[in-house]
């Protein structure tokens, strides 16, 4: 008798977690890496050409839904923000410490709460509004105002976090049309085009040495936003959400093996209260919806 033995859900969900972890890590490394040669524009036209193969892959899935043209507007005003967010970021990943990009990035948090309440209606909790002043002194303390010669990377990096969130907040709209697999695809078959039309204007020589980081990136593009999506599947945030802060001790680690990069003592403490402060608002946001199931439900 062979019974096939699962692994539990939490060892399942930790690996795919950790999968997105190396996924973010590995698409920023890739991205800084073809910067030295190709323009931002250039590297994520590359992405989407990559990402096609995969969705080629899976076209047959896919068409079914695709041919209806659900929702066909919403998704291009999402890709539009999305690509928007992404040209920011990988800006910011060739200027910038990528510590410093990973730990802005985690404002993410804080604009999906802003814009979920301009676009979705839905309420300002004071956890959202505590995280969003402690968030705002962290970044304040990360980039030092008056104290420090200001880097417009840093806005840039900051203007890509508010992007991924007003595009989170469009995803959440568009999963009442479209499953997730097909939001992914309009993401490809739309941000394409819109990368080949922008890189033309700053084409430079494609050498044979970026081959493999192009495919890194397009792959690890796709998977860590796959991996993420499949972990919160099965764990709870409030375990999801600290592996998931593990991106930016990893990638100071990494950002000082490949390229020098040294943390000070400043980023340290307001990558802290933005990391706190999200975490303790999503664990309160968590007992709020746990509690209000509980008194909707039966009995």
């Amino acid at each position: 008798m062979n019974d096939k033995v699962s692994a539990p859900p939490m060892t399942v969900g930790v690996l795919w977690m950790i999968g997105s972890l190396a996924s973010f890590i590995a698409m920023a490394v890739a991205s800084r890496e073809l910067s030295s040669n190709l323009s931002t524009f250039q590297i994520l036209f590359f992405r989407s050409v990559v990402g096609v193969f995969v969705i080629a892959v899976l076209a047959r899935r896919l068409w079914p839904e695709m041919r209806h043209l659900r929702s066909l507007p919403l998704n291009a005003l999402r890709n539009v923000v999305h690509f928007s967010a992404q040209y920011c970021w990988t800006l910011g990943v060739a200027l910038l410490p990528l510590t410093e990009v990973f730990a802005l990035e985690f404002t993410m948090p804080v604009w999906v709460a802003i814009f979920a309440f301009l676009i979705l209606g839905e309420p300002l909790t004071r956890p959202r509004i505590a995280a969003i002043a402690v968030s705002f002194l962290g970044v304040m303390l990360i980039l030092r105002p008056g104290v420090e010669v200001l880097d417009p990377a840093s806005f840039i990096v900051l203007l890509a976090a508010a992007g991924y969130g007003m595009s989170a907040v469009l995803v959440k709209r568009l999963t009442r049309t479209n499953t997730p697999g097909v939001i992914v695809a309009w993401m490809v078959l739309m941000q394409l085009p819109m990368g080949l039309v922008f890189a033309t204007f700053d084409w430079r020589p494609v050498e044979a040495g970026n081959l493999p980081w192009i495919i890194l990136a397009g792959l690890c593009g796709l998977s860590a936003h796959f991996t993420m999506a499949r972990a919160f599947q099965t764990l709870d945030v409030s375990v999801a959400i600290p592996i998931d802060f593990l991106r930016v001790p990893l990638i100071a680690i990494v950002g000082y093996l490949l390229y020098g990069e040294t943390v000070g003592p400043w980023l340290l403490v307001g990558v802290a209260m933005i990391l706190s402060a999200n975490y303790f608002a999503l664990r309160a946001e968590g007992r709020r919806a746990r509690l209000a199931k509980a008194v909707s439900g039966p009995g």
